[in-house]
């Protein structure tokens, strides 16, 4: 059985065309057209209002809807002297065909939601987030509201803050209004809708989708386009700091990391690449597109190096200054945009200006891309306003940037902030700048799972926090796991002396867990660009909530816990670790079925709630039963290119398959199959099918089994078979090199069908070994677990070490965090 979701046919990348209108006009057997409103019915959860006081309706593509012309689903429409009901599976309409009231205008939804909270009734306020001002958002239930979707910047943020709403909903509906959007226009540019209050102009789009949080997101891909594939390099580590790097001094740090074996596939310049030392009439040197040759004497020659390390380079910009006459562009901006050089006046940025735009990108950009920028880090500063009201310069700019990116063969990439609901069209988002507090590292899975709710799938963090704050090494370690588990992993920081990510300047044991999370970060590429690929085609982010897969009041009490693609569930420690247990900990809820932990293979049962436990370089990540995670071998294996050697850790307990999808960057696919039948004892690699050539002509593949009993395998196919390897009592490895990728090979054996116990005892005994408490304390724990095996847990509350003096002594009993450890490891599975 696979956990890859289906191809969703109804979903399309937004190209230029579709930005000139060739798919925005709606179906006319979807629509029900009045004197003064229109209706249109875009799928069976999905409905269009418009309430226009000109009897005029809007065609142009939006920022939030380009695909309008879906096939019109099933629907019947009744007319009566009180109005008009329009009905489909998911809901019923009933509407008075006069201006919009709450009286007038409602909406049921039909199916898994209770009546009397699945009303949505014109201008109901219920569609706001009911988390997104919650300092304690961790523990808190939500009995109705939005579910939230993500926020523009999380620049000083300390923690929590509030949230834009999404389409998913307690209630069952969720509500986006359209009715001033930027539109794109025929010309393929961009243009402001006219003024008109709600009395005079209503777009609004309503989600019904009951307690189906995917689907409700699926149709938002539907109408705004699906997430693009982002290019393979993307996925791995990115080196960023905001400091005053020279060439020399950049690439000495680059090797710096290969000697720690510490592997980066993108180079971060913050603003210091461009001359920022300038008269001061003409601004504070913010905005820049002259290198500062001083620090890069050669940029071609550095971005050619970067480029043969296999890294790509991406430049900070802040347009909001403008060009002022230091640059070496400037001479020919301003004749662009009429202005005598001679004079020395800046030339104003003016996105809504698409003279200035076209100028902006031939004499600003283009000619920093043809010395070897790959893309652009856009750090607007100045908010959403314009000359023209109503067009807003973050939205051009990522759109434009993201479009001329593109241009050629390449696949397009750029990296700025939020600009609301279809901005998921512009990958990468950069989320701003957190202070150096376990409070914002506390937010960021909560916020990053939850933008999921609008399609927003690829958040950037400054893994590790910004600014201010304070150093601790424990909080660094556990915010770089939380990266290896986020769509994009790039370590960022101030320019403070002190604010350093670099690894080695952090103490033991978290020094060697940093290193570590990036290695198996750089590692996990083959597994994250499978899921790049399926996210675009079927509508499915790579972080989602857990209420996306089961709809229970379970998944909502676990916020900051997530499924990251379709084989894992991670719950991150965001919290400083128990000084007795020298753990972090973590409330999780697991699902049914049974988890393995991705790194020990420990086995846990689910349908349950429990806390999970984790050393400094430990992690709570789990693979589900039958799940397969391919990864590099090599730990330091270039981002950009295909492995010849590939990982698969794969889970014990069920069937399993998995596609693994491989590119060389265009759109030349292979995808190779990997099948875990658990009944039959089999585990095999198909041919790989597709364009070939983009696979390494022979591949060596290895198997870390997780939860499997002892086996002694059989090779049927290519290659050239292994003896096993016992790595501890939950894991074993088994090898086959030398596979030719049009053949392939079935691994057979008795132990492939059969669950290995949890060690438990010596789980247990490991966990007591570093334990920070009395020697007489552990010794007692492990003789009531070896006498009474699970039954111990109801005397740890209780149980008290006397000293032979008769007086109390340090740790004589077991605190909280311990008996909570010692229970996680003797309940976790039957």
């Amino acid at each position: 059985m696979t956990s890859t979701p289906a191809t969703d046919p109804l979903l399309r990348p937004a190209t230029p065309e579709d930005y000139r209108g060739a798919h925005s006009t709606p179906a006319p057997d979807a629509t029900i057209v009045g004197d003064r409103y229109r209706i249109t019915v875009l799928t069976e959860g999905l409905l269009r209002f418009e309430w226009s006081d000109s009897g005029e309706f809007e065609d142009r593509p939006t920022t939030l809807a380009i695909f309008r012309d879906l096939p019109a689903p099933e629907f019947t429409v009744v007319r009566s002297d009180s109005g008009i009901r329009v009905q489909t599976q998911r809901f019923d309409l009933s509407y008075d065909e006069q201006p919009p009231t709450a009286a007038g205008l409602q909406v049921q939804v039909r199916g898994n939601v209770t009546a009397h909270q699945s009303v949505w009734r014109y201008g109901d306020q219920s569609t706001l987030p009911a988390w997104h001002l919650q300092p304690d958002f961790q523990h808190r239930v939500p009995a109705r509201g939005n579910l939230g979707g993500t926020a523009r910047t999380l620049d000083e943020a300390n923690g929590a803050v509030p949230l834009e709403p999404g389409v998913v909903s307690e209630r069952g509906f969720a509500v986006l209004d359209d009715s001033s959007s930027m539109v794109f226009t025929p010309d393929g540019w961009v243009a402001a809708r006219p003024r008109r209050t709600a009395a005079q102009y209503q777009d609004l789009y309503v989600f019904t989708h009951g307690h189906d949080a995917a689907a409700a997101v699926r149709d938002l891909y539907r109408l705004s386009g699906s997430q693009p594939v982002l290019p393979r390099w993307a996925l791995g580590n990115w080196w960023s700091r905001y400091h005053p790097y020279s060439a020399q001094s950049y690439l000495q740090l680059l090797d710096r990391f290969d000697v720690e074996r510490v592997p980066f596939s993108v180079a971060v310049l913050d603003m210091d690449w461009h001359v920022t030392d300038v008269d001061p009439r003409f601004g504070p040197g913010w905005t820049g597109y002259t290198w500062n040759r001083d620090l890069f004497p050669d940029p071609p020659a550095f971005l050619d190096e970067l480029r043969r390390r296999g890294l790509r380079t991406t430049l900070n910009v802040h347009p909001a200054d403008g060009v002022q006459p230091h640059e070496d562009a400037y001479e020919k901006m301003a004749e662009a945009m009429g202005i005598d050089p001679s004079t020395e006046l800046s030339v104003h940025f003016d996105a809504s200006d698409r003279r200035f735009m076209d100028a902006y990108f031939q004499f600003l950009h283009h000619p920093l891309e043809d010395e070897g920028v790959q893309f652009w880090w856009l750090d607007w500063q100045s908010g959403p306003h314009s000359r023209v009201p109503g067009i807003d310069p973050l939205w051009v700019l990522n759109h434009a940037h993201f479009v001329d990116n593109g241009r050629g063969d390449r696949t397009p990439l750029t990296f700025s902030r939020y600009a609301g609901p279809g901005s998921h069209r512009y990958p990468v988002g950069f989320s701003g700048d957190t202070h150096i507090t376990w409070e914002s590292l506390h937010f960021q899975p909560y916020f990053t799972a939850t933008a999921a709710n609008i399609g927003y799938g690829w958040w950037s963090h400054d893994i590790g926090g910004h600014m201010f704050g304070y150093r601790d090494d424990e909080l660094m370690a556990r915010w770089t796991q939380l990266g290896v588990f986020s769509p994009i992993l790039r370590l960022h920081s101030s320019n403070s002396p002190f604010a350093g990510k670099e690894p080695w300047l952090y103490a033991e044991p978290h020094r060697s867990a940093i290193s570590e999370a990036l290695r198996l970060r750089n590692r996990l590429v083959p597994y994250l660009h499978t899921m790049n690929r399926v996210q675009a085609t079927t509508g499915q982010p790579l972080v989602r909530p857990l209420y996306h897969v089961h709809r229970r009041i379970e998944a909502l009490q676990v916020p900051n816990e997530y499924f990251f693609g379709t084989e894992l569930l991670v719950a991150p420690i965001t919290q400083p670790a128990d000084d007795e247990t020298r753990m972090g900990a973590v409330t999780a809820w697991l699902p049914p079925g049974q988890w393995f932990d991705l790194q020990t293979g420990y086995r846990y049962d689910g349908e349950r709630r429990l806390q999970l436990h984790r050393p400094a370089d430990g992690f709570a990540a789990l693979l589900r039963a039958g799940g397969m995670v391919p990864m590099s071998t090599d730990g330091l294996q270039r981002a950009d290119a295909n492995p010849e050697a590939v990982t698969v850790v794969t889970a014990a307990g069920a069937d399993g398959a998995f596609e693994l999808v491989e590119d060389d960057g265009s759109d030349s696919v292979a995808t190779t199959r990997l099948v875990l039948d658990w009944a039959a004892g089999t585990l095999s690699v198909h041919p790989a099918q597709g364009d070939t050539s983009v696979v390494p002509e022979t591949r060596d593949w290895t198997f870390e089994l997780l939860g499997f009993a002892d086996i002694s395998a059989t090779l049927e196919g290519s290659g050239l078979l292994s003896e096993v390897t016992r790595l501890d009592d939950s894991r074993q490895l088994v090898s086959v090199s030398g596979v030719p990728r049009d053949e392939g090979f079935t691994l057979r054996a008795e132990g492939l069908a059969v669950l290995a116990p949890n060690p438990a005892l010596a789980r247990l005994e490991e966990f007591l070994q570093q334990a920070q408490i009395g020697f007489s304390l552990k010794e007692a724990i492990l003789n009531r677990v070896r006498d009474l095996g699970v039954g111990a847990l109801a005397e740890l509350p209780v149980l008290h070490v006397a000293s032979p003096s008769g007086l109390d002594e340090p740790h004589a009993r077991a605190s909280s965090p311990v008996i909570s450890a010692v229970t996680e490891i003797l309940l976790a599975s039957n």
